[in-house]
């Protein structure tokens, strides 16, 4: 019994120390919204599948000082640079239009059909929608992708927050500040392994 403990405490510290290559298929990546001249915030999370092709998007915004016209995902450029719409235009369908304050949920878009992108960025990327995924993909995966969020105040766009990877396999926690926490699991499974040595050295 001592040793078996011993044992799945050594495995629980080995898998620490040595944790396996990520192959993750679903990616989440979020951002913080906001303006220079704004007091509008906000906080965009989107979900990417890289196997089922797909991107689902929750946004929540309050505080704009005009109306809202558009909204989509620009891509691809180094903060705080600003550049071509790669998705839906003239905005992500079903996004509010027309207030200051809103949520969104998006639909789940198929990133093999032709509608989830703007065709500027689909003839730019090699025609295709997997040239312009690909393209989008490598821009989340860079940070170089941001969502933007236009009014009439501010037509170029009012707010908007460069997406960053977040969750499992990062120091951002989703939906909190980069670095506010370590994992949850993480700690868990540290507690678990010393626990299991201190009761082996104890029966020994």
């Amino acid at each position: 019994m001592i040793g078996r403990l011993a044992t799945l405490a050594a495995a629980g510290l080995f898998a620490m120390a040595n944790p396996a290559p990520a192959h993750a298929t679903v990616i989440t990546y979020d951002a913080d919204l906001s303006g220079v001249s704004s007091p509008g915030v906000g906080y965009a999370l989107a979900t990417y599948d890289d196997l089922a092709h797909t991107l689902r998007l929750d946004v929540t915004f309050s505080g704009l000082l005009g109306p809202t016209t558009a909204a989509h995902i620009h891509c691809c450029i180094a903060p705080p640079g600003t550049t071509t719409v790669a998705t839906q235009v003239p905005s992500f369908i079903g996004f509010p239009l027309g207030v200051t304050s809103g949520t969104y949920v998006s639909p789940l878009f198929d990133l093999t059909h032709a509608s989830s992108w703007n065709p500027a960025f689909v003839t730019a990327h090699g025609g295709a929608p997997a040239g312009a995924e690909a393209a989008l993909a490598a821009g989340l995966a860079a940070g170089w992708a941001y969502l933007n969020i236009h009014t009439t105040v501010y037509p170029g766009g009012e707010i908007r927050g460069f997406l960053q990877a977040c969750g499992p396999g990062t120091s951002n926690v989703c939906g909190t500040p980069t670095g506010a926490a370590p994992e949850p699991g993480a700690i868990a499974l540290l507690g678990i392994g010393l626990a299991g040595l201190a009761a082996s050295r104890r029966r020994r």
